[in-house]
């Protein structure tokens, strides 16, 4: 029996590839009109970059002045770092799972989304590509145009690392999301996640970078933050849009990127199909 998608009775993506596309495509826009309507949120969201950019740019700044050597920054190339991480915060974001996914996960309404004919982890996955378009043009990018106008900002004058830093922010906005999707897909076996969002909020921002830059921690715990996926949601990208590293080091850098969307991402269809079978015998 054929279900109404055009698919051949199994629910997930659409029969043909090119109509899969076009749905994830259209997802995508959806996600991006619907971030584009909070735009007083987005303004605040601007405002409060530049304010916690100031702060974390002279902080930083006193510690280039005062230090000489502080891991290998001068007060350019910190200043970049700041401003960078300041406006690539909202793609990312690291404050809880996108779409009310952790409250669709806890009350059940996440059987509606296995019902559809979309693939439920590339489905929501587009629509937060989307999300995170909508939020570069008014509250990412005049973040960065505030520290280049106000710090002198050294930023690489050549196009390679740009193109490849695009490469790079796309791949940290997605293993972003799915490091979320999987955060979400523990309400299936836990009532209350919120401890495991917080706990996740705080490790995942520090070790990412936010804070200081992950090239400044001690070496145990750099270690420790590179056998996480956190470093290449935040500092990679920065690194490679910066110019911090370039060659075969940034092409290096995206490699591990890839390879965490793929750790992360299918351990997100196993948490996922794990959950659907939890749901199925408990619901029926």
């Amino acid at each position: 029996m054929r279900d109404r998608a055009g698919g051949d009775g199994r629910l997930g993506a659409p029969r043909h590839p090119w109509r899969a596309v076009a749905v994830y495509a259209h997802l995508a826009r959806a996600g991006f009109r619907r971030q584009s309507q909070y735009r007083l949120a987005m303004f605040a969201g601007l405002f409060t970059n530049c304010v916690f950019g100031f702060v974390r740019a002279a902080v930083m700044l006193a510690a280039v002045r005062a230090a000489g050597d502080f891991g290998g920054y001068d007060e350019g190339s910190i200043g970049a770092y700041v401003w960078l991480s300041q406006g690539l915060l909202g793609a990312m974001q690291f404050m809880g799972p996108p779409l009310d996914l952790a409250d669709r996960v806890r009350n059940g309404d996440i059987a509606i989304d296995f019902l559809r004919p979309v693939d439920v982890q590339f489905g929501y996955l587009a629509a937060d590509l989307g999300r995170a378009a909508a939020t570069m043009l008014p509250r990412g990018v005049p973040s960065v145009l505030v520290g280049v106008l106000t710090f002198g900002l050294v930023m690489p004058n050549t196009p390679g690392p740009y193109l490849l830093g695009t490469l790079s922010v796309l791949l940290a906005v997605a293993l972003s999301f799915l490091c979320l999707f999987g955060v979400a897909l523990i309400g299936f076996w836990v009532v209350e996640t919120r401890g495991i969002r917080v706990l996740y909020q705080v490790a995942g921002t520090f070790l990412a970078g936010l804070f200081v830059p992950v090239h400044m921690f001690p070496a145990w715990l750099r270690t420790v933050a590179q056998a996480t996926p956190f470093p290449s949601i935040l500092q990679a990208p920065i690194d490679v849009l910066s110019g911090r590293i370039t060659g075969t080091a940034a092409v290096s850098v995206v490699a591990v990127q890839v390879f965490w969307v793929l750790v992360v991402g299918g351990t997100g269809r196993i948490l996922l199909a794990a959950g659907r079978r939890k749901l199925e015998v408990q619901g029926g």
